[in-house]
């Protein structure tokens, strides 16, 4: 059982780690990987990975983000080809002429290993590696690599490696052709079961144990998240797209200590911290950044993770607006569209336009124009974060109602409680027990209905 796991081990990260040898191997005639020569003694401060970006879109192709991921992956760009069609090819995702013209172009760049903008079906990454004699992966094996290297936590790595078996299991044939012999055994079905097949049946068994091992960390966090449900604290979670500076807003808002970096996908594990809004206390959730494309795998690895969002009070959706209105448009649509992926299209928004200290006078203008709803912000120059802080707590005041209790000095744990759940608090000791008039939500009310003054015998 321990050698089938380690072999499983290398099923499962084999296409996705794109920054390390396996990219660059050759297969010979025995099936067996060997470095090529050309790769062989890498002059020092040279890239081991080169990428040759490709990519087949009916609109005018923009491969910048690509770049971004390959980059935050570790993989030097070396070049680029575009061809506008209205589909991708069935077989070999270019046309036959662009193949012929890509062949002869990275191979004057030197690139090692061609990158597609988007996910390729298992025939046409199989024919283009064919067509091209090196290496091809695609945008999703991308996005995966970097997720795999970014999960710090138990709960997260078992999610990309769910994601990423779920990716691999097309794909092995591709990858593992010479290894489509016959064997037989203790642990297989039969002496007519081939290598690839018992390859299939240990990824199939691994994500069953993936899938329940998921399920008993939900569980847990269940556990902890009906304890916060129980002090009724009002949450908001922090989503958009990826590197728009959620972290950065996290740790200004709440002093929380979070690693900052300014890459994508830097943040996979949600973080919950405490912060105050008008004496009250709130919890503030960071979440996984979107981008557009976002493999399915990872929507349904991370679903329990995406949980927070959904059952967030408030969506504060952040935004980079340094960009150009046409990228940050898209960007909003990316995100929206994966908050109703995810069943939170629903939640009340915010939306938080970030960096504006790298924006101009103009581009500020049309802002506050375009969106005029938006609350302008910097999180890193703390601009804008007292009014970000005050338009939170009106959302959340929106959903209070003010309240009239007389508390005997014998409720001192429900009286200590209050000053957590309630806002707007006023107290008074009086004769009889601290008279407190404070706002509280529908629920919070309820539970505190037996100290309400009408209920106490004092003035209705």
């Amino acid at each position: 059982m321990a050698n089938r796991s380690c072999h499983l081990a290398g099923v499962a990260s084999a296409r996705c780690a794109l920054y390390t040898a396996y990219l660059v191997q050759e297969r010979n005639r025995h099936g067996r990987a060997s470095t090529p020569k050309s790769s062989r003694g890498e002059r020092e401060g040279r890239a081991k990975q080169r990428a040759y970006c490709i990519a087949a879109t009916p609109e005018e192709p923009n491969l910048q983000e690509l770049h971004e991921l390959l980059e935050t992956a570790g993989v030097a760009v070396v070049g680029e080809l575009t061809q506008r069609r209205e589909t991708p090819h069935p077989n070999t995702y270019l046309g036959s002429g662009k193949l012929q013209e890509v062949a002869q172009l990275a191979k004057a760049a030197d690139a090692n290993v061609i990158v597609c903008d988007d996910e390729l079906t298992p025939r046409q990454e199989r024919n283009l590696e064919a067509e091209l004699g090196i290496p091809v992966v695609d945008r999703t094996a991308v996005i995966l690599d970097i997720f795999a290297g970014h999960a710090h936590s138990a709960d997260g790595k078992l999610q990309v490696e769910l994601a990423q078996l779920e990716y691999n299991l097309a794909r092995m044939r591709g990858l593992w052709t010479h290894l489509e012999r016959l064997g037989g055994g203790i642990g297989t079905r039969g002496p007519g079961e081939s290598q690839i097949e018992t390859d299939r049946r240990l990824a199939r068994d691994r994500i069953s144990a993936l899938r329940r091992r998921l399920a008993e960390l939900g569980a847990g966090r269940q556990t902890m998240r009906a304890e916060r449900e129980r002090a009724k604290l009002p949450m908001f979670a922090l989503a958009g797209y990826t590197n728009a500076g959620k972290s950065t807003l996290m740790a200004t808002l709440t002093g929380a200590d979070v690693e900052i970096r300014d890459r994508l996908f830097h943040t996979l594990d949600p973080t919950t911290r405490e912060m105050e809004l008008a004496g009250r206390t709130v919890l503030a959730t960071d979440t996984v950044g979107f981008i557009r494309k976002l493999p399915h795998q990872l929507v349904k690895a991370f679903g329990a993770t995406l949980e927070e969002t959904r059952r967030a009070d408030l969506i504060v959706h952040v935004v980079d607006a340094s960009v150009s209105e046409e990228e940050m448009s898209e960007m909003l649509s990316t995100v929206e569209m994966t908050l109703d992926d995810i069943e939170a299209g629903d939640q009340p928004r915010l939306l938080v336009c970030n960096k504006i200290d790298q924006a101009d006078e103009e581009r500020i203008g049309q802002l506050r124009s375009l969106h005029p709803g938006a609350v302008l912000i910097s999180a890193l120059k703390e601009i804008g974060i007292d009014e970000l802080r005050e338009r939170i707590e009106a959302v959340f005041l929106d959903e209070m109602q003010a309240v009239d209790l007389l508390m005997p000095f014998s409720a001192g744990a429900e009286l200590a409680e209050l000053h957590k759940l309630a806002a707007k608090i006023e107290r008074e000791d009086t004769a009889d027990g601290v008279r407190v008039q404070a706002m509280l939500s529908a629920d919070a009310a309820a539970r505190y209905e037996r100290f309400a003054v009408a209920n106490s015998g004092g003035e209705a």
